[in-house]
């Protein structure tokens, strides 16, 4: 019987993309097997895993517009909590998470730059930094992300993954006069330098893992690296023949390009030098599916599966950036997201955004349940060989509030958290958080990030 190349989109549906899941084999997580200078480098291996040896990850998901604060915060304290009703979907997880009350992001405030909270809501929630307003001179900072990737990233094939649920992008002016990378990014590998993430989720699988069914990524990978090192060749040769005529600015301008040439080559390097990836029994995702419910899952099905073979340990996701005016026919909910959030007080509108919250929770609450039903290297789930914080840039988005933002801590980080707790840190800027999971991560001689004041302690 002739062998099936193109799937049915029954095939490929977010469910049997998961259930496949189990036949992935995580192999580059064994230290044996892993390339001798990985394991010279015990010092940072060591600070990349848990006490047993097994990865430590860690994830930062971003939903947009805020919460209904009344919705969303538990009653009681500590271990005695309740969740509230957006939070109910996690009930499950209970004893898997923190909930983190009193974090702040005194940087996305308008100060003196008036209008473009959502701008800021995403350009701050992971620099924790004062953005430039301005649609061309773009400067914000290194996101925790990055700074996590720059010190363990060398581990894995990918230092870091970044993935979004915005399939339409906008470029130029976006809120008030910030650029749009500021509202469209939340991974930063310099003040001038998102990282642009990926909306498409063929694209994400064909990165990790290679083109084409099962059996043929391998090669398919291999002469994709070997497109791109001739491609390189040919512009490192043609540049140099150009450095010869150019002046002194021009001369500026393009060892700037180079260097940005050099970073994709030693990204080839990095590939080779770890060569193929493991091949999923799998088969690839379509593209992006039309219901909005498979799109969510199976992007974090892409966290997951990355996650669980070691193609990286820092990932990030954004379900929608803030100001996104996103409808939820899924849930009854035609208006748009953004419009609804400014609700001011109507009962009717409350109502409607909570719903969205919660449908967000619950997309969130899945994803935790499959994150711990996936044994890792040391027995333990690979959730609780985690941290993923979820939560968003605004706080109320009625008022457009920076304060106290809903953020949720999930996984134990391999028993170094504290969880099953509702936890109130009275007004603490979010970056504290940062610095307590960069220490975790062995991010070293890391003294401030941010606006940070401190270590975030009793997490």
């Amino acid at each position: 019987m002739k062998r099936k190349r193109y799937l049915s989109p029954e095939s490929v549906s977010r469910r049997n993309f998961l259930k496949g899941i189990g036949a992935c084999v995580a192999l580059p997580a064994f230290h044996s097997l892993m390339p001798s200078k990985l394991l010279a480098a015990s010092s940072a291996l060591e600070a990349a895993t848990t006490s047993t040896g097994a990865p430590l990850r860690t994830a930062f998901v971003m939903f947009p517009n805020g919460a209904i604060p009344a919705r969303w915060w538990p009653e009681g304290v500590g271990r005695d909590f309740v969740f509230n009703e957006t939070l109910r979907p996690l009930e499950k997880q209970r004893e898997n998470l923190q909930v983190l009350s009193g974090l702040d992001h005194e940087n996305a405030k308008p100060g003196n730059d008036g209008g473009g909270d959502h701008a800021r809501g995403n350009g701050v929630y992971l620099t924790g930094v004062r953005l430039n307003k301005s649609a061309t001179d773009i400067r914000a900072g290194i996101s925790i992300d990055q700074a996590m990737a720059n010190e363990v990233g060398h581990l894995t094939r990918f230092p870091s993954l970044e993935l979004s649920c915005d399939a339409r992008r906008q470029s130029s002016n976006c809120d008030s006069g910030y650029s749009c990378a500021y509202q469209y990014n939340i991974s930063w590998q310099d003040e001038h330098t998102p990282m642009t993430p990926e909306s498409n989720p063929r694209l994400v699988f064909e990165r990790m893992f290679g083109a084409g069914d099962h059996g043929e990524r391998a090669e398919s990978a291999r002469r994709r690296m070997m497109g791109r090192r001739s491609l390189l060749d040919f512009v490192m040769d043609d540049a140099r023949r150009m450095q010869k005529r150019l002046g002194w600015e021009d001369k500026e301008k393009l060892d700037q390009y180079l260097t940005g040439v050099r970073d994709v080559e030693l990204r080839i390097q990095k590939a080779e030098q770890f060569g193929p990836n493991v091949d999923p029994k799998l088969p690839t995702p379509n593209g992006i599916p039309d219901s909005h419910v498979e799109y969510v899952d199976l992007m974090y099905d892409m966290m997951l599966l990355a996650f669980k073979t070691d193609s990286t340990r820092i990932a990030t996701f954004v379900l929608g950036h803030d100001g996104d005016n996103r409808s939820f026919s899924q849930i009854g909910i035609s208006e748009g997201h953004h419009d609804l959030s400014h609700h001011q007080n109507n009962e009717d509108r409350v109502n409607k955004v909570a719903a969205i919250d919660r449908w967000y929770v619950e997309r969130f609450a899945a994803f935790l349940d499959r994150l711990d039903a996936e044994k890792d290297l040391d027995g333990n789930s690979i959730l609780h060989n985690s941290r993923i914080v979820y939560g968003s840039g605004n706080a109320d988005g009625n008022i457009h509030s920076h304060d106290n933002l809903p953020i949720i801590l999930a996984g134990a980080g391999g028993g170094t958290l504290n969880t099953g707790r509702y936890v109130k840190h009275g007004a603490k800027p979010m970056t504290n958080l940062f610095l307590s999971l960069a220490d975790q991560a062995g991010v070293a001689g890391l003294e401030r990030f941010g606006d940070s004041t401190g270590r975030l302690g009793n997490i």
